[in-house]
């Protein structure tokens, strides 16, 4: 099956990305961290099988390993003044590939080329909750129904069953709850799953030379 892994992402640019993990990183070791992660999530998604992967990106990337990455996928450009607005926006553009989409972020490097195939098996649409009350996975088999997204408020307590409801009228799958990077503790704990990633590398980089950053 051929489906679309839609990619929500932020230029790693320091002070613009993971800025609640201020302290105890500095700015620019927030944005490495930002930038460990994309590159986890990009790789699991250019390793599913079936998936076309794309990414809505937000700034300028600077950073050659990310542009690296970046370059085996199609990028469009996020378009919107809210998040709301470019998550309905980035869905109506990947709607002329024709397939299903499974929309995630750059916050879960924990993810896994199995999980993502298993998440892209759905009805009509599938959502899959963040442990903070918001989600971390979306899919629709009609992109274009994104559209109930608009009204939606977002980075909420309760943005996920809020979606839900936006939902209603659909079959909905429910996927497995993942924990997204918004906190240090977030981030010790992600990278204690993925023990073997950039992310969990970053972090006890900047561990090594900070100990009490991943306390």
């Amino acid at each position: 099956m051929r489906f679309v892994v839609l990619v929500m992402a932020k230029s790693p640019v320091p002070g613009q990305v993971k800025t609640r993990l201020c302290p105890p990183l500095s700015l620019e070791e927030a944005a490495d961290v930002a930038a460990a992660s994309l590159l986890d999530t990009l790789s699991a998604v250019l390793s599913t099988p079936g998936a076309v992967p794309v990414v809505a990106l937000a700034g300028v990337v600077r950073r050659p390993d990310v542009r690296e990455a970046l370059a085996e996928c199609v990028v469009i450009p996020q378009r919107g003044s809210t998040f709301a607005e470019r998550l309905v926006s980035a869905h109506a553009d990947v709607a002329r590939f024709g397939m299903p989409v499974l929309q995630i972020g750059m916050d879960t490097p924990q993810v896994t080329p199995s999980l993502l195939s298993s998440c892209a098996s759905f009805e009509e649409a599938a959502l899959g909750f963040a442990e903070d009350g918001g989600w971390w996975a979306l899919g629709l088999r009609d992109p274009l129904r994104a559209a109930v997204l608009r009204d939606v408020p977002m980075s909420r307590a309760d943005t996920g069953v809020r979606t839900l409801e936006a939902l209603l009228g659909m079959e909905v799958r429910t996927l497995p709850t993942l924990s997204d990077v918004d906190t240090m503790a977030d981030a010790v704990a992600v990278a204690g799953l993925v023990p073997g990633g950039r992310f969990a590398a970053a972090l006890a980089d900047i561990g090594a030379r900070t100990p009490a950053v991943t306390r």
